[in-house]
């Protein structure tokens, strides 16, 4: 049961890093659209990616979508690793690092209110 309470909160918070994080991406913030211009990214390659942070992080809530927003989630926190290593940015990585475990242990907890 504690298990369930400690998943609970580390989803609500992977939700609501990525709604935030999500946000700011679609509405084109100076800071992301730095840091996506790096990678080469355009405007509306960054609002899209934006878009699908946001879709991401709502799929995260409702079991049957569970494991797919987790995977979208890690996978867009993948690419930006990749790209922050390319870039040789290892201060940005360590930063996202965090972001990846969270998604794949939440990943590994399996959804609180799924029915076995």
């Amino acid at each position: 049961m504690i298990l369930k309470i400690i998943n609970s909160v580390l989803i609500l918070f992977a939700v609501f890093m990525g709604m935030k994080h999500g946000w700011n991406i679609l509405l084109g913030k100076h800071e992301m659209l730095e840091m996506f211009g790096k990678f080469n990214f355009t405007k509306n390659m960054v609002m899209i990616n934006g878009a699908v942070t946001i879709l991401a992080s709502l799929m995260i809530l409702f079991p049957k979508t569970f494991i797919w927003g987790n995977f979208i989630m890690a996978a867009g926190v993948l690419m930006i690793i990749c790209f922050q290593i390319a870039n040789k940015d290892l201060k940005g990585v360590a930063i996202e690092i965090p972001f990846l475990i969270l998604n794949l242990l939440i990943i590994y907890l399996q959804h609180p209110l799924k029915i076995n």
